[in-house]
């Protein structure tokens, strides 16, 4: 078991540097408010991290590690585009803004991460994972 090694195929890993490029455009966007490049950029980032979570499927570690990025994605992107489009500090419900929302995607990556290795990983240590 010492000697296992986990691989991943080239093609992927140039996809996931790809993806660290778009992720990376996407938040120097939001940084330096230019709406039209940073709102282009969360369709590459998204569907570049479905993709890995897709190709990732078998194993349970690296799988429930990129749904976790799918929703942080999801969640960063939806806190961008409140504040390009100004709804941000916009009211909600008591002291919730629409920016609080993104509480929602943030939270589900925590319990993703928190099934995985609180519950599954325990019951699973026999089984060869990536992590």
């Amino acid at each position: 078991m010492a000697n296992e090694v986990y691989e991943i195929p080239l093609r992927y890993r140039k996809m996931e540097n790809l993806h660290i490029v778009f992720w990376l455009f996407k938040d120097i966007s939001w940084c330096m408010i230019w709406r039209p490049l940073g709102i282009a950029m969360i369709f590459p980032t998204l569907i570049i991290a479905i993709i890995i979570t897709f190709r990732t499927r078998q194993f349970m570690s690296e799988v429930c590690h990129n749904i976790a990025i799918v929703v942080w994605i999801s969640a960063n992107s939806y806190w961008m585009i409140s504040e390009f489009l100004h709804f941000d500090s916009l009211p909600l419900i008591g002291g919730i803004t629409y920016k609080h929302l993104a509480i929602i995607p943030f939270s589900m990556g925590i319990l993703i991460l928190g099934y995985y290795y609180i519950w599954w990983k325990p019951r699973h240590r026999d089984l060869l994972e990536t992590m």
